[in-house]
């Protein structure tokens, strides 16, 4: 019984990240269901101010909501699917957390401040950017890691 609450999930020499191989529909849902659970969290939580009056996130002004959610959406399938592309093919460390918290974060500002297109042009690259910072990153120790015959 105590297996089931014990906190330390990996076994005995078993790394924290692992390759998700598998057909391309799998891949294609999991892009898709990672984008659509951040977007869905960042917009019910637009419905509420995060901070005080005098600074802070506000809570989403009255306006149409599909444009940018919307350009959220193609952002989220974009940044997931660079995570999962990657994750198919090197260890990468958390590629669902990475891609919800890009995604929501995202969906989360833009709905609280409506910027103007080219700021949320410069976000959106933000948000790709910092994913393919991440698999880059992940690239990096996944080189480092192989033996110097395999290079």
């Amino acid at each position: 019984m105590m297996e089931i609450i014990d906190s330390d999930s990996t076994a005995a020499g078993e790394e924290e990240g692992e390759i998700r191989p598998g057909p391309w529909w799998r891949h294609t849902l999991w892009v898709l269901g990672v984008t659509a659970c951040a977007i869905g969290f960042g917009w019910v939580s637009s419905a509420f101010r995060v901070g005080p009056e005098d600074f802070g996130i506000p809570s989403a002004p009255p306006g149409p909501l599909w444009p940018l959610l919307g350009i959220c959406a193609a952002t989220g399938l974009a940044a997931a699917g660079l995570l999962r592309a990657t994750s198919a093919r090197i260890v990468v460390y958390g590629p669902g957390r990475v891609g919800f918290f890009l995604v929501m974060l995202g969906t989360r500002l833009a709905l609280g401040f409506r910027p103007e297109p080219p700021v949320l042009a410069a976000g959106a690259a933000a948000v790709v950017l910092a994913a393919a910072v991440w698999c880059g990153y992940a690239a990096w120790t996944h080189r480092a890691a192989l033996p110097a015959a395999a290079r």
